[in-house]
């Protein structure tokens, strides 16, 4: 991931809608939600909700698929992986020892 991508992304994420909308999506997986649930379950507007979901979508951190008349969203794990990623690949310098304990509170989630 370049950085551009990384700030498209983190910026994606620096908005309270969106980043309870990809927090959703993550619960949801592999399953995903279509997009009318998702502003149901946030309250928000549809109108609304398919602009946060857009703007998700270009920073690659949601996939779309249409199934019938919805439209199913899903978090894209390769991209919050190849975020991650990004975020950590220097991490503490080589010293595996420091990034453990890190490795070590993701391990279990996933």
């Amino acid at each position: 991931m370049e950085s551009d991508s990384a700030i498209g992304a983190l910026g994606a994420l620096a908005q309270a809608t969106r980043l309870d909308v990809f927090r959703l999506l993550v619960r949801h997986e592999p399953t995903g939600m279509a997009a009318g649930e998702i502003a149901r379950q946030l309250d928000v507007p549809q109108n609304t909700m398919s602009a946060h979901l857009g703007i998700l979508y270009r920073a690659r951190l949601v996939r779309a698929e249409r199934k019938s008349r919805s439209i199913i969203y899903r978090a894209d794990l390769d991209g919050l992986r190849a975020l991650t990623l990004f975020l950590v690949k220097d991490c503490c310098a080589g010293s595996a020892e420091l990034c453990a304990p890190l490795v070590a509170e993701l391990a279990p989630c996933c």
